[in-house]
Formats: C-alpha cells, sequence, structure tokens
C-alpha cells in the first residue's frame, strides 16, 4: 500500500512539474519543445499523418506546405497571418502580389485544424501548425526532421502591404535578398541555407520567363541560364506566355527529392529563378562560399537546414496571454 501510494505520489510530482514547465514557457515569451505535452500529446503524430496523406496526393504539396511557412514568419513575423481571409475589417496578404494565385496548402492547414480540435479543443495554434508542417513536409521529402519549439499563438491582424513589400520576389536582387533578410533578424548563411527549400517545388512561367528573352532590356536571354536548360524553358514559356498552369521544376535534376542539389545546379548555371542564380553568379556574392559548401558537403546543409528553420520560426512570435488560440484558422476569434 505505501510503496503504491509513493509511485502515485512521484506520479502527481512529474505531472504537475511537466504543467508548470509548460505554463512558465508560454509565459515567458520563450518556445520549447513538448510545449502541448499534456495539454494535446498527439499534436506530432496528427499533424504528420496529415501532411503525409496531402503529400501523397499532391507531391507539390510539400513545397507548398514549407512555402506558406516562411511566407507567414517574413511577414510581421510567425503568426499565421498569411491564412486569414478577407473580412470587413481584414485585408488578408492571400491578396498579395507574392501569394495571389501562387500560395497553397490552405485546405490542409485546414484538414489539420480541424483533426486537432477534435482532439484537443482550442489548444494548438494555427502558427504552429504552420511550423509543424513546413518540417513534416520536409522530412517525408527525404530532408533532415528535427524538434520544433512550440508555444505560438496566432495573431489578430494581417497586412497585406507588408506582404508586399517583405516577401522576396524572383526577381530581386542579391543586395535586396541579403537586406530584407537581414530585416528579421536571418543572416548571409541563413539566406543561403534556407533558400535550399527550392531543391523541391516548382514555378510558374512568370516568376522566370524575364529570363528567357529580353533579359533587363538587353533583347537576350539572361547569360547565367546554362544554354540547354535556355532552350528547355524556351520551349516551355514561348515569349514568356503560357498556360498559366505551365510550370517548371526549381531543382531540374532531383526536383521532388530535398537534397543539396540544388547548390549544385547554382554552381552549373541551372538555377531557374534569378534570385536563385544571383546567389552564386552575382560578382563577389558573398554568399557563392555558402553555395560551394553546400555543394560540397550534403551533410552540412541536413544539419544547417533545420538550425535556419528554427531561428526563421521564432520571429516576432505571440506567446503567452499574447495573440490568439484561433479556432478556425482562416478568421480571428
Amino acid at each position: 500500500m505505501e510503496k503504491t501510494m509513493k509511485a502515485s505520489l512521484s506520479v502527481l510530482v512529474i505531472v504537475v512539474v511537466g504543467m508548470l514547465q509548460h505554463l512558465a514557457g508560454g509565459a515567458s515569451g520563450q518556445l520549447v519543445y513538448n510545449f502541448y505535452r499534456f495539454s494535446c500529446p498527439y499534436v506530432d503524430n496528427i499533424v504528420l499523418n496529415v501532411v503525409r496523406s496531402a503529400v501523397q496526393n499532391d507531391t507539390r504539396m510539400a513545397a507548398s506546405l514549407l512555402r506558406l511557412h516562411f511566407h507567414d514568419c517574413i511577414v510581421n513575423g510567425c503568426d499565421a497571418s498569411v491564412l486569414l481571409d478577407d473580412t470587413d475589417s481584414i485585408t488578408g496578404e492571400k491578396s498579395a502580389l507574392p501569394n495571389l494565385n501562387s500560395a497553397r496548402g490552405f485546405e490542409v492547414i485546414d484538414t489539420i485544424k480541424t483533426a486537432l480540435e477534435n482532439s484537443c479543443n482550442a489548444t494548438v495554434s494555427c502558427a504552429d501548425i504552420l511550423a509543424l508542417a513546413a518540417r513534416d513536409s520536409v522530412y517525408l521529402s527525404g530532408g533532415p526532421y528535427w524538434q520544433v519549439q512550440l508555444g505560438r499563438r496566432d495573431g489578430t491582424t494581417a497586412s497585406q502591404s507588408a506582404a508586399n513589400t517583405n516577401i522576396p520576389s524572383p526577381f530581386e536582387s542579391l543586395n535586396s535578398l541579403i537586406s530584407k533578410f537581414q530585416g528579421v533578424g536571418l543572416s548571409v548563411q541563413d539566406l543561403v541555407v534556407l533558400s535550399g527549400a527550392h531543391t523541391i517545388g516548382r514555378a510558374h512561367c512568370g516568376t522566370f520567363s524575364s529570363r528567357l528573352f529580353n533579359f533587363s532590356a538587353s533583347n537576350s536571354p539572361d547569360p547565367t541560364i546554362q544554354s540547354s536548360l535556355l532552350q528547355n524553358l524556351q520551349s516551355l514559356c514561348p515569349d514568356g506566355n503560357s498556360d498559366a498552369n505551365t510550370m517548371a521544376p526549381l531543382d531540374t535534376v532531383t526536383k521532388d527529392w530535398f537534397d543539396n542539389v540544388y547548390f549544385k545546379n547554382l554552381q552549373n548555371n541551372l538555377g531557374l529563378l534569378q534570385s536563385d542564380q544571383v546567389l552564386f553568379s552575382t560578382t563577389n556574392a558573398s554568399t557563392a562560399f555558402f553555395v560551394n559548401y553546400y555543394s560540397n558537403f550534403p551533410y552540412a546543409f541536413s544539419r544547417d537546414f533545420p538550425t535556419s528553420m528554427v531561428k526563421m520560426a521564432n520571429i516576432s512570435v505571440h506567446t503567452g496571454s499574447d495573440g490568439e488560440i484561433r479556432k478556425n484558422c482562416r478568421f480571428v476569434n
């Protein structure tokens, strides 16, 4: 009897300590691992299962969910503002130029949210869902797995203007890319590492057609495009005109596999977007060292990508009593 009581008391102490750590983590403005250990213990499995199903149905979805997380965090922090629909009082970020007719995966986030609400009502934030879904998308594409720090709360507003200004465009110069990343606390190395996410995914003709025929008003193609790739892209997107659904893989070699081939492509002038190729081809580029490094050492990319993702996912987060836990990721409560 005495042993049973001691065992029960020990379990109770562990539970109470864990709950206090959970609450302290949320109140201190810090993200923590195992934030939902007691309040929603199966959150990782629930998110992974939904993302796995989505990626099996549509391979592109892995890149789309990863991009959605980035487009959220780069605009006023990781607050799930990118998920908000337009209302009478909010103009959402979905209609901003970088997201219009290109950001996708919202239905997958809705499915995850519904499953979590059924399992642990009003507990897991949409911002945390985005972070977990991005991690799982990388993992399911053959990339590294990492522990995601959790405890974000959702913002109550969005900024279309900030989305138009802050999200890097496919036509961005190297200096502008560096400036935008440094503006949110991300380094030159983070820029190169996170650009490596373009090892998966596809892009519409309109995002790279300016490089194919009349680049920088030169009446000739971008000289940093390898000739065979140029011919293929000119055929795919004649005169820059094509069906809205016409796309090319960002990584023409291993298009659906998360690896370091993206960096090898840049070395061989096989970068699809101007904003990719400038990382290597710009004269005296500060980013070229890291392109060469990750091209030569794939394990280093697998090690550093999670580090940069965790850093990005900590940008201006809401924690504690700041923000809210949305019941529906598309609308504030």
